[in-house]
């Protein structure tokens, strides 16, 4: 009787375990399906795209490096972006490798052109400087200085730093300056391991020459922001929705637009400092030139359903600001016979 009671303790348990470990399995299952679903098959698209923002909300970053590299003159796609779209606010990067292609010898011809044809018809211009700025790789040295050594290097980026301060320091069009381009972020780009002390006396440059307001940005989704927020006078986050990595793929963001605002918040970012600097409205490229991406990959990462809900959903984050990034891309897909794309940012600006 006692050898049964105990078969049968033991075959009751035995059924929970079994029970258990079923319900378990099937609870993991269910939640990797889920996530599964809104990492790689959802759209994750605002849920309502009116559109509705305030007068000056939206403006663009300009590469005159990445307008080479697809093949466009960046004079023409530059007075385009200022009379056919009829931009305000633009984030303007003065590569390092287009002013000094030799050593102690700076032009900045180019630049000047961009910033006077922009002040004649009152565009404001956040002027991004630096040694790593926007557009692969990253890092835009010049030649010249691989066959220095990485202090040497440093002190000849402080130098033009200098330079470039004093050159533009009495530009009214310029509302700040962006001091490199995520400078904390060692996961993506061909560059030297950030440097915190070599940032700190950037930054020092700066400041002893100007007194306007100084950005430094961040990943929006990879970073807690609080080293940033804590040098900044105006903070600068990226934001993009479907990115690809080696391992993962694609993977479609399912962030809701507040966790931006939490992030400012819990990091002591004022509302009025916060900016989106870099909004994705172009594909994202996993290998070589962006004009080689097949439309069909391309649209695994952005169409014009992507574009919309993009701008809808940097309308959403509600920083001051919000500025695009792929307006050359536009231009190239304008010219190219696709013109959807330049024909809803002429309704953005």
């Amino acid at each position: 009787m006692f050898k049964k009671r105990i078969i049968r303790l033991f075959s009751k348990k035995y059924f929970i375990f079994n029970h258990l470990k079923t319900v378990v399995f099937a609870t993991v299952l269910l939640l990797g399906l889920i996530f599964f679903y809104f990492l790689k098959v959802a759209d994750n698209y605002p849920l309502q795209k009116n559109l509705e923002y305030k007068p000056g909300f939206f403006g663009v970053t300009f590469s005159t490096k990445f307008c080479r590299e697809i093949g466009l003159d960046w004079k023409e796609v530059y007075i385009a972006i200022l009379d056919d779209l009829k931009v305000k606010e633009i984030r303007l990067p003065i590569y390092w490798d287009e002013i000094e292609k030799e050593s102690g010898v700076f032009d900045f011809t180019d630049y000047d052109y961009i910033i006077s044809e922009g002040e004649k018809r009152g565009v404001n211009f956040i002027v991004n400087i630096g040694w790593r700025l926007p557009r692969w790789p990253e890092c835009h040295a010049p030649e010249w200085t691989n066959k220095e050594s990485l202090s040497t290097t440093q002190a000849k980026a402080v130098r033009m730093l200098s330079k470039t301060v004093e050159h533009y320091k009495n530009e009214k069009s310029i509302v700040a300056w962006q001091l490199e381009n995520e400078p904390f972020f060692n996961e993506f780009g061909v560059c030297p391991t950030s440097d915190e002390w070599f940032f700190g006396k950037e930054l020092e440059t700066v400041k002893k020459i100007d007194d306007r307001p100084v950005m430094i940005s961040a990943t929006g989704e990879l970073s807690l922001w609080k080293k940033e927020a804590k040098l900044a006078d105006i903070f600068g986050s990226t934001v993009y929705r479907v990115v690809w990595g080696d391992w993962s793929g694609y993977v479609r963001y399912p962030i809701p637009a507040w966790f931006y605002r939490l992030k400012a918040y819990l990091a002591g970012i004022p509302r009025e400092n916060r900016v989106v600097i870099e909004l994705q409205a172009e594909p994202w490229v996993p290998h070589g030139n962006i004009i080689y991406l097949p439309s069909q990959e391309a649209d695994k990462s952005f169409n014009i359903e992507q574009f919309k809900a993009n701008l809808q959903y940097g309308i959403n984050i509600d920083f001051e600001k919000s500025y695009l990034w792929g307006v050359e891309w536009w231009y190239y897909q304008y010219k190219h016979g696709d013109k959807a794309y330049w024909e809803l940012a002429k309704t953005i600006f």
